[in-house]
């Protein structure tokens, strides 16, 4: 969903135009090369993914570690909102968008439950018993790693899941809460 920018508390669908920058560009670029396959009669879906939580990689495991540790909490000012959704959605919505015929072009593959990180880092702090407060500035953040921290952990993107939902998906793990319980196997 990077492909959208910074778009603040709106909420974007897989028809909002794609953002200026150099990560937009990136997806702009590779969804262009994907679709040369529809002049072969080849159906495309583009998928557009939210964060994937996985504590096999991604945003997940690196953030498992530090609020284990109790040092975790919201990242900038914490009302940017994050698009999600768990492994085991990501991989169904996967195979239902190769096994469903009607369904081409851009689909964001997100829950319908956007969060802000403020309320992501609350979710997670519960689910790891562990106090979720301290806070990562956005200026160091971009003390350390530049232009990227904007583009990428200080990034706002509200995505819906419109096309996903209508195709008749159905997520295992609509609420971040659950899904965090399960992919981190905290069912308690």
């Amino acid at each position: 969903v990077g492909v959208y920018g910074d778009t603040g508390d709106s909420l974007v669908t897989e028809d909002t135009p794609a953002a200026a920058g150099f990560l937009p560009g990136v997806v702009r670029d590779w969804e262009q090369a994907a679709r040369e396959a529809e002049a072969l009669g080849t159906r495309v879906v583009l998928g557009r993914f939210g964060v994937v939580l996985s504590p096999a990689g991604g945003a997940l495991a690196k953030l498992r570690p530090v609020f284990a540790l109790g040092l975790g909490g919201p990242v900038g000012s914490g009302r940017q909102w994050m698009s999600w959704l768990g492994i085991e959605d990501a991989i169904g919505a996967v195979y239902h968008a190769l096994i469903t015929p009607g369904l081409s072009g851009p689909v964001n593959l997100a829950t319908a439950t956007p969060v802000t990180n403020r309320e992501f880092s609350a979710a997670l702090g519960r689910v790891l018993r562990r106090p979720a407060v301290l806070p990562a500035p956005g200026w160091i953040l971009r003390l350390m790693f530049g232009e990227m921290a904007d583009a990428t952990v200080l990034l706002s993107t509200r995505a819906s899941a419109e096309r996903l939902s209508a195709s008749g998906y159905r997520l295992r793990q609509p609420e971040l809460e659950g899904a965090l319980r399960e992919v981190l196997g905290r069912a308690d």
